[in-house]
């Protein structure tokens, strides 16, 4: 059934329309005013860090020429002309990714360990003890606040160089960021099961074991794969300062300007880092839905 739509005389539109028109100027002005300060912002910034203006712009045009020379091999042929050529060090490669891989695997396992551990010390909910719940706050802030290439090259100083140093970095700063969320998801479940816990006489062990833990692991499990992904990325820069994996041939063809190398090693990790990430988002899609119908 056909309708039909009654328009207002122009009497009645005018006042519609400019109210219309005057919403729409307002919200002209509001993105003007947000660009201007914008452009404001970058400006006082690149003043402040000492920007050469003239100077970017003219060498921004190197960094498009520096990827197409890393699709050159010394014979100046494409890449993919000789591949056999392109990865001619395929096998250390790949052994050293591996290592990248167990790097951060271990140091995800360990920082998860750890989060574990501490996230029920600082929970408001289950501990009373404020100077606990403080102090290991303040510890978890002091780890996830340094940066792990920071705590690369202090362990580098103390034990030397190999996949240690890059295993304790990667420890020490996901036990400060994993902590921070798991607490978050234990400060936020249902206290009706801690409670009925308590009042059987049940230890604090027993309530953090049957009353929060079921609430919890699913969400512990999800962000301890993110960040497992976050980490196999983390691991491959730690290796440029000599924390062991695939970082310390990237720098060193970097260094030496072999820039088939460089693209050959840098295709080899995005596609790890492909693999890993398509893998861990189906796993934590599938922990949430399981979450969601428990």
């Amino acid at each position: 059934m056909p309708r039909t739509i009654t328009i207002p005389p122009d009497a009645q539109l005018e006042p519609l329309l400019r109210g219309y028109r005057s919403a729409v100027a307002a919200k002209q002005r509001r993105l003007l005013l947000g660009i201007a300060i914008l452009t404001f912002c970058v400006i006082v910034a690149g003043a402040g860090a000492e920007v050469d203006a003239d100077k970017f712009f003219s060498g921004i045009g190197n960094f498009g020429d520096y990827f197409d020379r890393l699709l050159l091999l010394d014979s100046g042929e494409r890449v993919w002309t000789d591949p056999a050529e392109w990865f001619w060090g395929i096998h250390r490669w790949t052994r050293l990714l591996g290592e990248t891989l167990l790097i951060a695997y271990v140091g995800n396992l360990t920082g998860t360990l750890g989060a574990f551990i501490g996230c029920f010390l600082c929970s408001r909910n289950l501990v009373r003890s404020a100077p606990l719940r403080m102090v290991v706050r303040r510890i978890l802030e002091f780890c996830r606040t340094v940066p792990d290439i920071v705590f690369a090259l202090i362990f580098v100083a103390s034990f030397g160089l190999g996949a240690i140093a890059g295993v304790l970095a990667i420890a020490v700063h996901t036990t400060g960021a994993l902590g921070k969320l798991f607490s978050e998801v234990v400060e936020s479940i249902d206290m009706k099961p801690v409670e009925g816990i308590a009042s059987t006489g049940g230890s604090w062990f027993a309530q953090v074991r049957f009353g929060v833990l079921p609430q919890v692991l699913s969400n512990f499990a999800s962000y301890a794969l993110l960040r497992f992904e976050i980490n196999v990325r983390g691991a491959t820069v730690l290796g440029v300062v000599g924390a062991g994996g695939i970082g310390q041939d990237l720098i060193t063809a970097i260094r030496q300007f072999h820039t088939s190398d460089v693209s050959a090693i840098l295709l080899l990790i995005i596609g790890c880092v492909m693999v890993i990430d398509a893998v861990s988002e189906r796993l934590r899609h599938r922990l949430i839905s399981q979450e969601r119908r428990t």
